[in-house]
């Protein structure tokens, strides 16, 4: 047994791996994150916003923000996260419907720990967000349903089958059962759920009386045609006469200014905003963000976060289409690409006979190109052994081009090899 804990002096979350994706000499295409160059405009902006957002606490607000904040957030920051997500989305966003948060991950640990009966069961994609899996496992009293995945979204076939088998009713928390989900440019696998799916999950929610939970991380990174709809929350709407509230919207700004601000925000409907502002989590210590979301708040006041925004959003549709592009044109005819028209993944499937846990051995010994296999998005940890998932996110477009021209050659030849 350790009796004392080794401090690594690590400098971010990748270090200390074999597969760093700051070393020079690898190409980690499994990295969900932004890149140095879209980073780097971070220090200047955020001292412009800190000084801007600090002058104004000492002039005009008792120095508040170093306060327990309340427990949603100010007005002022949630204010300006609704007006710009309002214009994006082209649906309305509604601040008295935020709380701030940590991020997404934060986001869905506080549901998952304030809305589910323990006794209860997350039904989720069939291949999902892996670290949503990881944080799920931790309530082990949770049964987790994996629900199959289509081209164009969840089977909603399925979907009913597996929620009708296990309906329960809970007498301690205010559902039974839960949907995780990433219906926008869904992670691994690049899908934006249909208009239709969007509406067949909502109205399943409704007869059923689960919670849905929707990642919406990636909406705005939208390269082609503008979708007709934005997100699934707008579809559980408030005119309806069914209408009680069963879509929970999850965002963050992880992907779009930056992973280490930690700094995300829950969309609720009515009936269930109280229930996560009076819990024990919100009223111990108040807005889970409330310094840095002051800042941030100044950061679109002040239009830089706008600005920012906009050039992460031109790189990666950059990175996106000429990667894509390439594996169009290049990937073997016996293996098949789902093309995103949005966010941050492609999903790539190999002939079922082969193994991708295999391939990524043998392309990390041949061209030290590492990718993130199937397995990985499982709730099992083994189906998926015939896909793999690449990051557009990290690295330049002349790397990821090059990159992934030698990921199809490398591939080329270890199929030949078989």
């Amino acid at each position: 047994m350790l009796k004392s804990n080794q401090d690594r002096k690590l400098k971010h979350l990748f270090d200390g791996s074999d597969w760093n994706v700051y070393e020079p000499n690898i190409l980690n295409l499994g990295v969900g994150a932004p890149g140095t160059d879209l980073l780097a405009a971070n220090c200047d902006n955020f001292r412009t916003a800190t000084d801007h957002c600090l002058e104004r606490e000492k002039r005009e607000n008792q120095s508040l923000i170093f306060q327990y904040g309340p427990t949603s957030g100010t007005f002022e920051v949630r204010r300006e996260i609704s007006t710009y997500f309002t214009e994006m989305f082209k649906s309305p966003v509604n601040c008295e419907d935020l709380i701030i948060t940590t991020g997404a991950t934060q986001g869905l640990h506080l549901v998952l720990s304030t809305m589910l009966d323990f006794e209860g069961f997350v039904f989720v994609d069939e291949y999902t967000y892996m670290i949503a899996l990881d944080s799920i496992k931790h309530f082990s009293t949770l049964t987790i349903v994996p629900v199959k995945l289509n081209d164009d979204g969840v089977d909603l076939r399925d979907l009913e089958e597996q929620v009708f088998k296990r309906r329960f009713q809970s007498k301690k928390k205010e559902f039974w059962g839960l949907y995780y989900t990433i219906p926008s440019y869904h992670n691994p696998t690049g899908i934006l759920f249909s208009p239709e799916v969007c509406r067949g999950i909502v109205q399943l929610a409704r007869k059923y009386d689960f919670l849905v939970v929707c990642d919406d991380v990636y909406n705005i990174l939208n390269y082609g045609e503008k979708p007709t709809h934005s997100r699934l929350y707008s579809y559980d709407d408030r005119k309806d006469a069914d209408f009680a509230g069963h879509v929970i919207s999850n965002g963050s700004f992880s992907k779009i200014l930056g992973p280490g601000v930690r700094l995300g925000w829950l969309e609720l409907p009515p009936r269930l905003k109280p229930i996560l502002d009076g819990s024990g989590f919100a009223n111990s210590g108040g807005c889970f963000n409330n310094y840095t979301s002051g800042i941030v708040g100044s950061l679109f006041e002040l239009k830089l976060a706008q600005k920012q925004i906009a050039v992460a959003y031109e790189a990666y549709k950059e990175r996106m289409l000429a990667t894509t592009q390439v594996l169009r044109d290049e990937l073997p005819a016996c293996c098949k690409l789902v093309i995103p028209s949005g966010g941050y993944f492609i999903w790539v499937r190999i002939p079922d006979q082969l193994d991708c846990r295999e391939f990524l051995k043998y392309c990390l010994e041949n061209q030290k190109i590492y990718f993130i296999v199937g397995t990985r998005f499982s709730a099992d940890g083994q189906s998926g052994k015939q896909f793999f998932r690449l990051s557009i996110a990290f690295y330049p477009k002349e790397k990821l081009v090059d990159g992934a021209r030698r990921l199809c050659n490398a591939l080329k030849d270890y199929i030949a090899q078989q």
